[in-house]
């Protein structure tokens, strides 16, 4: 197995598959290169020397400038590079290769037959891979009110009170809480009905009940109407302050909603109705390298059958963005995936902040040294395919391919938006390791073998194979454990239960 990678052509930097420590001789194409210090695994080392001033190369982009002069052999990180990265930048839309590859590329990626799965297909056509009862509170008032109806469904499932089929056809009861509903205006105050709308009319959501306080700015009959058309059978709601026990009002109509959700049964489904959201946190010098390119592989494979995947953190572009805008199909999908970028720039402005404060001390650690190193990185989940459509913070999914989503790079914040756009599941790659878990199955993706061994009990796949079994066979394993998942097989988030929602908040409280 390789000790140390170039990652292109004409990269000037090496990133270590191991810790080297210094007088440490490493063969990398064809060249024997002796470590003038320690360098952790996951850093990066100058395989040439770089002179002050000039741009540090990984991924074949400059992810950086040096600010002394660097020999080779060299620890290349935080402390002798700096960013290129400001607030003002020049997109460029290529008209020829859209139209090289619109249509083109799904055809000529395209298997000769859609796979399929054991899944649940809903009232809209929707497909679903989970069947759950989800409760709604509009505001953070009744939060707890709607944890104690979750535990107290939860223990009756398992308990016996509904029969052995109810049992095995409901996978559980889940309240979805968060501090917002009321004390919020105009963008906020809309942006969290959205995204509660969204969880309402979720495919993994065979039931909803919705709580109220009754007092609060999202009232049920405004939500109702944020909601759209329902199915009475489906979706019930509950004004706390309407009732003497509204603990036993709200058991009363839980099962009701277990009932009907024990109607849904398993049936085949193509892998063309799934979709599918792709996020990276706790990242590592090694994520673009191993976990976020396959997911990158993956998404491919998924689009060229149909599918629709997700990608988000846009914040977590700067510095790679016209790598992605390049592969829009239409200028307007172009404009659209400008106006998402520049508006998240604007929003760090508006705060009187850089747009290039990250990464994060832990990315840090883990061997990324600037944004544009994360950046890079991180949009290797985007895979190659052709960018199909943007989606504004809160929409939902309406069309297949590759998308853009507008959201933060926070992991609990994306991971909610791409659940509230439609995402059935999430993969989410980690160098270092979290636990976090969206309301969909979120499939942690360990970037080393390392961090897959210390936390088995928060990660589902290690990808750090492709390094020595070739993303081919790793890119299959990993299909194939998304089938498995697909057909119920819980993820490590849904057996601990680390299952949560955030709401992006840019404004006031009252």
């Amino acid at each position: 197995m390789k000790k140390a990678i170039i990652i292109r052509d004409g990269d000037n930097v090496a990133v270590c598959l191991k810790p080297f420590s210094k007088g440490e001789e490493v063969e990398i194409d064809s060249k024997i290169i002796t470590m003038k210090e320690d360098v952790p695994q996951g850093h990066k080392f100058a395989v040439s020397p770089i002179p002050e001033g000039e741009n540090i190369i990984k991924y074949g982009y400059p992810i950086g400038k040096a600010t002394s002069s660097i020999e080779v052999g060299s620890h290349v990180h935080i402390h002798n590079v700096k960013t290129n990265l400001n607030e003002n930048s020049d997109y460029h839309w290529d008209k020829d290769l859209a139209d090289s590859m619109n249509g083109k590329w799904i055809e000529e990626n395209r298997s000769s037959s859609v796979p399929t799965f054991e899944g649940f297909i809903r009232a809209d056509g929707r497909a679903a891979i989970r069947n759950e009862v989800w409760i709604v509170p509009t505001v953070g008032c009744v939060n707890e009110i709607s944890k104690r109806l979750e535990y107290w469904a939860n223990d009756e499932l398992k308990s016996g009170i509904f029969n052995d089929s109810i049992f095995s056809s409901v996978d559980g009861v889940r309240a979805w809480t968060h501090p917002y509903g009321c004390s919020q205006m105009g963008e906020d105050h809309a942006s969290t009905r959205k995204i509660l709308a969204d969880l309402v009319r979720h495919p993994h959501a065979a039931g909803v009940l919705v709580i109220g306080l009754g007092c609060e700015n999202n009232t049920i009959e405004r939500f109702k109407e944020e909601i759209g058309d329902f199915d009475s059978d489906r979706v019930k709601f509950m004004v706390s302050q309407d009732f003497d026990d509204e603990v036993s009002e709200g058991k009363n109509l839980l099962k009701q909603l277990i009932n009907y959700s024990a109607s849904f049964k398993r049936e085949s489904v193509p892998f063309s109705k799934l979709v599918v959201g792709m996020k990276c946190g706790g990242s590592d010098g090694l994520s673009g390298i191993t976990a976020n390119a396959l997911i990158g592989r993956v998404s491919d494979r998924l689009v060229s059958e149909g599918a629709s995947t997700i990608l988000t953190e846009v914040p977590e572009m700067f510095g790679a963005e016209q790598i992605l805008l390049s592969r829009c199909i239409s200028k307007d999908v172009f404009n659209s995936a400008v106006g998402i970028i520049t508006g998240f720039k604007d929003y760090y402005v508006k705060h009187d902040q850089v747009v290039y404060e990250n990464p994060s001390p832990g990315n840090k650690a883990g061997g990324i040294t600037t944004l544009e190193d994360k950046s890079i990185g991180c949009v290797q989940k985007g895979g190659k395919a052709p960018i199909s459509a943007v989606l504004k913070y809160g929409d939902e999914i309406q069309s297949t391919g590759l998308q853009l989503l507008e959201g933060p790079g926070n992991d609990i914040v994306s991971t909610t938006v791409m659940a509230a756009a439609g995402a059935n599941i999430i993969l989410f790659s980690t160098g270092r390791g979290t636990p976090l878990g969206a309301p969909v199955p979120t499939v942690k993706i360990a970037t080393n073998h390392e961090i897959a061994t210390k936390k088995s009990n928060w990660i589902d796949f290690d990808s750090s194979y492709v390094l020595s079994d070739g993303f081919d066979k790793v890119t299959d394993d990993l299909v194939n454990y998304i089938k498995e998942v697909t057909e119920g097989k819980k993820t490590k988030n849904e057996i601990n239960n680390y299952r949560e929602i955030a709401i992006f908040k840019n404004g006031v409280t009252l």
